[in-house]
């Protein structure tokens, strides 16, 4: 039997700038699933996405979607694509399965803790405060380029990885420290600043978008005070879910994410198209 994909849609131009086309996942002619292709928002028109891929119950584990899988790639080459991502859901175990097998390798995982409502203490001689202006300019400077330094670690170009971080930036703090429902704070352990944290307040949850433990103060717990400083911040604004985003390699930082009780969502996957 043959499985092919076959356009469900004309090629998409969307608001975005992304392109994408639906498809319909055939076996001799015979729909059985739905696949949709795109380009990635935030990465650029070199990276295509996997934002969907069902195969219909009775032609599951027959190696439809492995086929279908390997379609999409080819489509992909053809919009001159270098690499393809797909975001799995944590529960989705097969096709976290069919991506092990297609040689995605895992870029990063989203993690989530539900809150009680008691916020929690942080250690003797540690306390946070609002970051001054200077502090600020030092910090959004240095977290850009690091955020930047990131993506390329992990295949985007150069410049697609710098203009992303010029954009987000731009689109999540477009008034700087001024901007609604963001947090940004800084440590102080007795009386010396020992790391930052990014909190945003979202619609129904709180967003951990940087924690960093100063350089010279690693090892000592503070990483651990800055994610306690995120859970009493989300409680008091009322949130009762903390997310974050972790790299696949940062270790330490997945230990003690696994410590404080966060548990992973979904899970980011790349591929270069060679």
């Amino acid at each position: 039997m043959t499985t092919t994909l076959r356009p469900a849609e004309p090629l998409q131009r969307n608001t975005d700038g992304t392109r994408s086309r639906r498809y319909q996942v055939c076996v001799n002619g015979r729909p059985v699933g739905v696949l949709r292709l795109g380009t990635s928002a935030n990465l650029g028109d070199s990276v295509a996405r996997v934002i969907e891929l069902r195969i219909a119950e009775p032609d599951r584990r027959r190696g439809r979607g492995t086929v279908a899988a390997l379609a999409a790639e080819e489509v992909a080459r053809g919009w001159g694509c270098a690499q393809m991502e797909a975001v799995v859901p944590a529960a989705a175990e097969s096709a976290l399965r069919l991506a092990g097998a297609l040689g995605y390798t895992l870029r990063n995982r989203g993690m989530e803790k539900r809150l009680g409502d008691t916020p929690p203490e942080l250690p003797a001689d540690s306390r946070a405060r609002p970051m001054t202006p200077a502090e600020f300019a030092a910090w959004q400077e240095h977290e850009a380029a690091d955020y930047a330094r990131m993506w390329i670690e992990r295949g985007v170009p150069e410049a697609a990885a710098y203009d992303k971080a010029r954009r987000d930036h731009e689109m999540l703090l477009p008034q700087g420290q001024a901007t609604e429902n963001m947090r940004l704070s800084v440590l102080e352990h007795a009386g010396t600043l020992v790391g930052v944290l990014w909190l945003a307040l979202q619609e129904d949850k709180a967003f951990v978008f940087d924690v960093e433990t100063d350089p010279a103060h690693r090892g000592r717990g503070h990483g651990r005070t800055l994610m306690l400083l995120a859970e009493r911040q989300a409680i008091a604004a009322g949130r009762p879910v903390l997310g974050l985003n972790v790299f696949a390699g940062n270790a330490p930082a997945e230990r003690l994410y696994e410590s404080l009780g966060y548990e992973t969502t979904d899970s980011a996957f790349t591929k270069p198209l060679l």
